[in-house]
Formats: structure tokens, sequence, C-alpha cells
């Protein structure tokens, strides 16, 4: 059963913010790109860090920011792509007393069709020479740089991603719906047929678990289902394939369990789109929840 209601745009009126234009004539927002915010622990204070895999053209790069609790960026860091294709390197700054130290090591690194790095690599984020963030299946090189002799493993939760995705008919993405939970095959299929009104079907790996028909009229919507026992919300708004006349793309947002005191506002899903965290939830495990935005782009 389709429960049609506003496609959600936020979780609450603070928190971390991945923002997507979603404007259909803005075709400089068609990057292959993935955005993952993690939320980090160190003992002064927490914050978030958001790490963004950009694959151009020719070449890659890699942007990580941090913010601190009061939602105040700490810095930001640019690897532009000739930086990136020296595939190791590190930054090392001082904001406001904090010492900031981001190492990362590519050398090995290998990619599939998406920006992010499948293995071999490593990056780590230390703020005041406390490791918060290490990414990766290379972590030596990464312990080695931070000169710690109470080293402990960072206390980072994996809260959100926004990837961008391609296709004509098909769109393909893997992910997992909680922080250490097992990834999965996500596949959506666009059927452009008159027969059933036009067509949307979602399988997670490769069994359906949702069908959307008649899109003209359920352009929007929203329907609850059950992956590794966990409750995942999976909405859609489907608006921009079915009636721009340019170039634009469809939205399909997964939201894992959050805490029932959070609810989403009431923001029009016309206004370019933003998924806000919540920092409210963040010291209790069972308030923790993920989210994952795809942009799907159709490849005309």
């Amino acid at each position: 059963m389709v429960k049609m209601k506003e496609f959600p745009s936020c979780f609450s009126e603070s928190g971390v913010q991945i923002a997507s234009s979603s404007s259909a004539n803005n075709k400089s927002a068609a990057q292959n790109l993935v955005t993952c915010i993690y939320q980090y622990h160190s003992l002064p204070f927490s914050g978030f860090i958001t790490v963004t895999w950009i694959k151009h053209i020719m070449a890659q790069g890699l942007t990580i920011g941090i913010e601190n609790p009061a939602k105040q960026p700490l810095c930001k860091v640019e690897i532009k792509p000739w930086l990136f294709s020296k595939r190791k390197g590190s930054k090392n700054l001082v904001v406001n007393s904090t010492t900031i130290d981001i190492h990362w090591d590519l050398s090995c690194a290998k990619f599939g069709a998406s920006p992010e790095p499948l293995e071999g690599f490593h990056l780590s984020v230390a703020l005041n020479q406390e490791l918060c963030l290490l990414l990766g299946d290379s972590p030596n090189g990464a312990h080695k740089k931070i000169d710690n002799s109470s080293l402990s493993l960072p206390k980072a939760t994996f809260v959100a991603k926004r990837e961008h995705i391609f296709g004509k008919k098909l769109y393909n993405s893997k992910a997992q719906f909680y922080d250490k939970g097992k990834k999965h095959d996500i596949r959506i299929e666009y059927d452009s047929s008159e027969s059933f009104g036009k067509c949307l079907n979602m399988y997670i790996d490769r069994k359906e678990v949702l069908q959307v028909t008649h899109l003209k009229w359920k352009f929007r919507g929203n329907q609850s289902i059950l992956v590794d026992g966990v409750s995942v919300e999976v909405y859609w708004d489907v608006y921009s394939w079915l009636f721009d006349s340019v170039m634009g793309n469809a939205i399909f947002l997964f939201r894992s369990h959050v805490a029932e005191k959070k609810l989403w506002s009431n923001r029009s899903p016309f206004e370019p789109f933003a998924l806000k965290r919540s920092q409210d939830n963040a010291d209790s495990s069972q308030g923790h929840g993920f989210s994952l935005v795809l942009c799907a782009w159709k490849n005309e």
C-alpha cells in the first residue's frame, strides 16, 4: 500500500545539511559524486565530518569538511585533481586553537564506476592528535602519522550518504542502512511505457521491495520496507522525469530508524532538496538512523 504525502526534505530544524540542487535547469549539478557524513566524538567536543568524492571527466577530487557542535565550519579542505593524482598527502591546520591533521593514501586504491574507492586506501582525520575518522582498509599508514601513544579506534558513526547515479532505465547503487551494516545492492528500474501509466520498480539484492504504477498520479510518495530486520522508509520524487522539458533528476530517499520525536519538516519538495541530520539524538545508539539520498539523472 503506497502512502501519498508530501515528500520530506529534512529531519529537523538543526543538523548537518546535504544540499542537492534539484533544479532541472542546473546541468552542472549532474556531477558524478558521493557525499558521506560521519558524526565524530573527541574529548573536547563532537561534530560532523563530510567527505565528498568527485569524479571528473579526466580526473578525480576529494573534499573534506569539518563542523563543530555549533554547526560552524572548522575547515574545508579540497584535494584538487592535480593533488589527488599524487595519490598520497596530508594537510595540517590550526583553527581556533584546534589542531587538524588530515592524511590520505590512495596509491593502491581501486575504483569502480563510483568516485568512492572500493579498497586499497586510507583517509584519516585527527583533532588535537585524537583520531576521529578512519576510512579504508589500509589504516597502518594513518596510525603512523599520528603521534599519540594512547591512540584508540575512532568513534565516528556513518549517518548519511548522498550519491548521484546515472542511467536511462536502470539505476544501480550499493548502500548500507545503518552504521556498520551489511552492504546491499540497490536497483531501480523505470518503465516509461504507457501500459501501466509509467512504472517504477525497486530491488534490494535482486528482491523486489517496491512497485509503483501510474506514476503520473503517484510521482511522489513513500512506503515502508524491511531490510536486515530494520524498518526503512522509502521516499521517491520523480516529477522531473515526467514533467520537466530539460534535464532533471529524480530523488530517492531511504531513511532507517530515528527517534520518534524527530519529524519531517513541511518544506516544499520543489525547493532545493536538503537532508538534515539531527544532532540531538547523537549520543543515543537507539536514536542513530541512517539516510541515503540517491539523485538519479537520466542519460538521454
